[in-house]
């Protein structure tokens, strides 16, 4: 009811106004025609943004998760044994590595182990009989090749092969940084490259419904593949996708989030091989690649959650316990135990069982997972989903190895939290906490995200409007390096960015203009470079997740074209294009420094600079065009007497007052 309120009241006048117009002058058409023209394209723009009705969340036939303790009994068969990880590599700088055997009542099993450089130190006997956890020492001698795991299960006498590969083998990550402009992909919502892994016989959710936003669409890898052209002549240096994980559930099994093996690509997006091919002609593109991880939990629909290994594997009671979203309550020094508990240690949602990563081998077995990929495939980092929720102290150990085994590997947390403080305590090196280092180089940065809305969206206040984006930047003590910390104006899980500004592609612009120049790593979501809309809202954003026009056979236009862009579309692309381009070829807006103005009169002024240029950024926050004279920044701009306008190229007297339409922005490099 909210939208139907908000177009009754903008145009409750309209029908007055036409009317006082006949009144004053009935044989005065052309006015009349004029406000019926606006009044009818204002409706249309309101349309445009108006929530379709609901889609229905569940498949035909099939019910929300219904929650239960899981015991740790074991399946009486096992249908498919397993040993993870799947292979290792010599030279990793990891001295342990613990091998999970899954079989049939292979707990009653003696085993031994008998290769050069690895030593069997320990074996983990749990709850459940089907499993076995062989704890290894692995030595800097160890050569590639294949150990042989000797089983004797009373009479019976097998082995299994396990396979070691070479040092030269590993992938070695690139990492991301400041340099990087990253593009946000949701895979079965970006292109359908090939139509045949649509429906794959076994997957609990085979349907595609691409009119129901909650059901796969059928985007995939090869989608991907097929569009790296378009991507790389945007400017685009890095593509996270979300996850791309085995996510067999029955239900929203589309975005990822619900890992159900965490060794094989979801095959209704590809295979582990295809995701192989599309990180190599990605860096051949000098393009890096993202995936999207969680610690925090799984599909109660993964193979181990359905034979539990042990009890504590996961965080269960007696009833359903949800999480609170509180991530205060970590470092809250008020906080009552039971609100810390239950924000650490409840569950996201009820097909979405609580990871307990105070259990060592769940530990082991996200951490070797995580390293497994990066040697695997040298994809060159990890965002991780929900990165305020799991255990604390795994998360900074975590964190930590990561970068032992990677060093300079990109790593960067989802802190959806308010306050920059609260934020910046889930960073390395912030000495916000006494004995505690979350040694996680970036985070998504909500709290920019917040004051860059705010700017967009408000009149300037003392802390609010354009004031809050200078008040959150000051605070940038905070951090040991917030040049670490992914920029973003819109993302899977929030309103698209163009909705959220009403549909005014100056403001839009001026979006881009701060995202593109202002201290982090700039990341956009797929498609808001062609202003893509969807619905406004859903509890995660799901309105926005649409998708990309032309990324499907038979769509009635490709957007990926520019002949298939409408002439805002294309306006907005190439104002993208131009400032992508420009920060990829010039260091100034990598590590460039920044000195900031603070706002006066709805005008916000900045500077990113270093030894060889000086870029200036202007917004006008205000409802009016404005002319704002450059007196007042002298210091930064001594020695410069014109500016030119990256994206226009047009060239500007320093000596006159900028000229500023409403809500614009100028982005300008200085000029002698």
């Amino acid at each position: 009811m909210d939208y139907i309120e908000k177009i009754a009241e903008h145009f409750a006048s309209f029908p007055m106004d036409i009317s006082r117009s006949l009144q004053k002058n009935p044989l005065n058409m052309n006015s009349l025609l004029m406000k019926i023209t606006a009044f009818v394209m204002a409706v249309m723009t309101f349309v445009k943004f108006l929530p379709a009705q609901e889609s229905p969340r569940f498949p035909e036939g099939v019910e929300e998760a219904a929650y239960r303790y899981r015991t740790a009994e074991g399946l009486p068969q096992v249908a498919e044994p397993r040993v993870a990880p799947p292979h290792w590599w010599a030279g990793l700088d990891w001295p342990e590595l613990q091998l999970l055997v899954y079989d049939g009542q292979i707990g009653t099993c003696e085993v031994t182990l008998d290769y050069p450089g690895l030593q069997l130190e320990s074996v983990d006997r749990v709850q459940n009989a089907n499993y076995l956890f062989l704890n290894l020492r692995v030595s800097p001698s160890l050569q590639p090749g294949t150990a042989q795991i000797r089983l004797s299960c009373g009479s019976v006498e097998r082995s299994i092969p396990y396979t070691i590969k070479a040092a030269e083998g590993i992938g070695q990550p690139a990492g991301i940084g400041p340099e990087d402009f990253i593009y946000l992909i949701m895979p079965d919502r970006f292109a359908n490259g090939d139509t045949g892994n649509d429906v794959v016989p076994g997957t609990q959710q085979t349907g595609i419904d691409r009119a129901n936003v909650f059901f796969r669409h059928g985007g995939d890898l090869i989608g991907i593949m097929e569009h790296l052209d378009y991507l790389e002549g945007l400017g685009v240096t890095a593509i996270w996708l979300n996850p791309v994980l085995a996510c067999d559930q029955p239900y929203e099994s589309y975005h990822g989030y619900a890992t159900t093996d965490h060794y094989q690509i979801d095959p209704r997006l590809g295979t582990n091989q295809q995701y192989q091919q599309l990180v190599d002609l990605c860096h051949e593109r000098g393009i890096k690649v993202i995936m999207d991880i969680v610690h925090n939990h799984v599909g109660d629909q993964h193979w181990m959650i359905k034979d539990l290994p042990e009890e504590d594997w996961i965080h269960q009671g007696a009833q359903f316990e949800k999480t609170t979203y509180r991530a205060p309550t970590i470092m809250d020094p008020y906080a009552a135990p039971e609100d810390r508990s239950q924000m650490l240690d409840g569950w996201f949602d009820r097909h979405m069982p609580d990871l307990n990563q105070q259990n060592p081998r769940v530990a082991r077995y996200l951490l070797q997972n995580n390293i497994w990929w990066v040697a695997e495939t040298g994809q060159d980092g990890y965002r991780i989903d929900t990165y305020p929720y799991p255990d604390p102290g795994f998360m900074s150990w975590w964190a930590a190895a990561m970068q032992q085994v990677f060093p300079g590997i990109g790593l960067f947390g989802e802190t959806w939290v308010h306050g920059p403080a609260v934020q910046a305590q889930f960073t390395q090196g912030n000495n916000l906490q006494e004995g505690y280092n979350a040694h996680l180089p970036g985070v998504t940065d909500f709290q920019m995200h917040y004051a860059m809305l705010e700017a967009l969206q408000q009149g300037q206040g003392w802390t609010s409007g354009v004031a809050r984006l200078y008040y959150t930047l000051a605070q940038d003590f905070l951090y040991e390096d917030p040049y670490r910390n992914v920029l973003f104006l819109d993302n899977h899980d929030l309103t698209r960015i163009f909705i959220a500004l009403g549909g005014e592609l100056e403001k839009y612009k001026s979006a881009m203009a701060l995202l593109m120049t202002l201290r982090g790593i700039p990341m956009i979501y797929y498609g808001t470079e062609i202003l893509m809309t969807g619905e406004p809202g859903g509890a995660f954003g799901e309105g926005g997740r649409i998708d990309f026009p032309g990324g499907w056979p038979g769509d009635k236009v490709d957007k990926f074209k520019k002949k298939g862009r409408t002439a805002e579309e294309q306006e907005a692309f190439s104002y993208v294009r131009s400032l992508a381009q420009y920060r990829k070829e010039n260091p100034v807006l990598h590590r460039g420094k920044l000195m900031q103005y603070v706002p006066e009169d709805g005008v916000y002024v900045y500077f990113r600079y270093d030894v060889r240029k000086t870029v200036m950024v202007v917004y006008n926050a205000n409802e009016a065009p404005k002319a704002v004279s450059t007196s007042r920044f002298a210091r930064p701009m001594q020695g410069y007497a014109s500016a030119r306008d990256i994206a226009t190229g047009d060239v500007f007297s320093l000596l006159s007052p900028l000229q500023l339409p409403a809500h614009g922005a100028l982005v300008l490099e200085l000029l002698p």
